[in-house]
């Protein structure tokens, strides 16, 4: 009973516990955080409930992912590499050269299971609420995936106050329910919304049969939007730029120990703008929209904290596991100034302006300099693999996990499905021909057998749309890719040098070719293709979307030019008829 003492006031423990059975699990799963954007890990938007699972359980601090959310949610889900689910990156920036190929199909293939799959199959109900974006023909939704119920949101996003799309690759926002379209309700906030029906699955069943319950929150991804309340909140904190914050954040994991103190600081990234040479009104847009960020950050811990209350209030919380994490580091995208972006955003109702900015209708961002600023202490941001995109913050709680705990062991999004399936007694056993799990418990290290998950032998590899990285014992190999990067390989002692600021690659040879064989292998093992020649992932997102515009537009273009090829040979017929009566006129 400490660790639920600790989690909820008394008010909202009430009813005695069930009796004794397996335990319940809740995967939390937020879009686009970084890693310090929870409050115990130095954010600065208020998370108490969050806060109460990190105090009551374990935090890890040497969490990584995929530096992009369909690969790093095929691994959390599957315990597998992305590669080998079929979902290497997301359709959005994916180039014609390798649609289709093993591997991105970007959906998951035959013979991979998912986490619901396999507690499904030892006795679980399984249940699921927000974005899936894990494939979309027949056969790639929850459903067919292991899930019993479920809200799904097929797309890498939408609107949080309507069903709509944020962005022009979309003509609509697909949600599902149970595989079939579903109608949202006419006024909604998406965090409510989706903790609301989370907990109406949950109350459906049998008391006596354990459920695993998966949410995944639209928060903080594009649109950055948030109820009004929460967003002034934190009225005039960032004025001080992005500068000021990115220096804060590095500070407080000095302070924490998250970071040595003697490692090197990395400034903002070359290309960023400095504070001073935006304008007042420029400055007041953009500290809004951080405001609306840890706005829309506090609103969804305040719904986590009502799906708390209402596991206590069955009396389950004590024997519930609680997982929350993040799918990569923050997204740097500014949608708002892309080209022909202004008539899209009038023709779908989106403005951006300081007046309402996170409210209905408003198409928020927080844009490089601020995800480069909150990525702190890494570099760079989402899509990326400095670890600004990779490292993440992940809590877990419950029973079967000590209390108080804060591991800095390395740990990847692989080991979650692993780790919970152990924690629910289900081991990892599958019927012939599924894909095996290539993840590893961390049972071990959580129960303090081991205060390592990998041995300084062990690689943990990374790839997505070229961004690379190679974990061994405290080293790091990376690549970043156009625009951001340069494509070059770069050899970082991770333990001592997170920012990735000294590049160790000629320093130590031998090493450096070393970690080079070893991502080589893992790439044939898992299945990387290689990119096309001068493959740039914003360009490709440009010529995805006008491919999709004129997909969805297609008729009414064929009508057109069928209209317009009419006329003109209307207009031909009329000048020749012209012409030939002028002749027979002169004759």
């Amino acid at each position: 009973m400490l660790w639920v003492a600790c989690l909820l006031p008394a008010s909202a423990q009430q009813e005695a516990p069930a009796a004794a059975k397996r335990p319940n699990i809740v995967l939390i799963l937020v879009d686009d955080a970084a890693f310090m954007d929870f409050g115990v890990y130095g954010g600065e938007a208020r998370t108490p409930n969050i806060d109460r699972l990190a105090a009551a359980g374990a935090m890890m601090t040497n969490y990584h992912t995929s530096p992009l959310c369909s690969p790093s949610r095929a691994m959390l889900l599957t315990g597998m590499d992305s590669h080998r689910t079929g979902v290497s990156t997301i359709e959005e920036v994916l180039p014609p050269d390798l649609k289709d190929k093993p591997g991105y199909t970007l959906r998951l293939e035959p013979g991979v299971l998912t986490i619901a799959d396999r507690l499904r199959a030892d006795g679980y109900r399984t249940l699921m609420s927000g974005k899936w974006h894990l494939g979309h023909g027949e056969g790639d939704l929850p459903n067919h995936h292991g899930f019993d119920r479920s809200l799904a949101l097929d797309a890498s996003g939408a609107d949080n106050w309507a069903a709509k799309p944020y962005m022009p690759y979309y003509k609509d926002a697909p949600w599902f329910e149970d595989g079939a379209p579903a109608k949202l309700p006419d006024e909604f906030y998406s965090s409510e919304l989706l903790v609301d029906r989370l907990i109406q699955y949950i109350d459906e069943g049998e008391r006596s049969t354990p459920y695993f319950a998966y949410l995944a929150f639209q928060a903080v991804h594009i649109p950055v939007q948030a109820p009004k309340e929460f967003s002034d909140r934190y009225a005039g904190k960032f004025d001080g730029g992005w500068e000021a914050v990115r220096r804060a954040r590095w500070d407080r994991a000095v302070a924490a120990g998250i970071v040595p103190s003697d490692a090197p600081f990395a400034n903002m990234p070359a290309g960023t703008r400095a504070w001073p040479s935006l304008d007042p009104d420029e400055q007041a847009k953009y500290a809004r929209a951080m405001e609306v960020y840890s706005g829309m950050i506090e609103a969804m811990d305040h719904h986590v904290g009502r799906l708390m209350e209402h596991i206590a209030s069955r009396g389950e919380l004590e024997n519930t596991i609680f997982v929350i994490t993040s799918d990569n580091g923050p997204e740097p995208s500014d949608p708002v100034h892309e080209p022909w972006m202004d008539i899209w955003m009038a023709l779908n109702g989106y403005s951006w302006n300081l007046e309402g900015m996170g409210e209905r209708g408003s198409l928020g961002f927080i844009g490089p300099e601020w995800a480069s600023a909150i990525s702190a202490p890494g570099s760079f941001y989402k899509f990326y693999a400095s670890d600004g995109g990779l490292r993440a913050p992940m809590i877990i709680a419950g029973p079967g996990v000590p209390t108080g705990q804060r591991l800095a062991g390395l740990t990847f999004v692989t080991d979650v499905t692993p780790t919970l399936l152990d924690l629910a007694g289900a081991g990892a056993a599958a019927p012939p021909g599924a894909r095996p799990i290539t993840g590893r418990s961390l049972l071990p290290m959580l129960t303090g057998q081991t205060e390592r998950a990998y041995g300084p032998a062990d690689t943990v590899g990374v790839e997505v749309s070229g961004n690379s990285a190679l974990f061994r014992d405290n080293w790091k190999i990376v690549r970043n890719m156009p625009p951001v990067g340069d494509g070059q390989w770069r050899l970082y002692d991770h333990a001592k040098d997170p920012a990735e600021v000294n590049d160790l690659s000629a320093a130590k040879p031998e090493l450096f070719k070393a970690m080079l064989a070893d991502y080589d292998a893992y790439a044939k093992r898992s299945g990387v293709l290689p990119l096309p020649e001068g493959y740039q992932v914003e360009r490709q997102v440009r010529r995805n979307a006008i491919g999709r515009q004129l997909s969805f537009h297609a008729g009414t273009l064929i009508a057109i030019g069928i209209g317009v090829v009419g006329s003109i040979g209307l207009l031909v017929f009329w000048l020749l008829r012209r012409r030939k009566r002028k002749r027979a006129a002169k004759a």
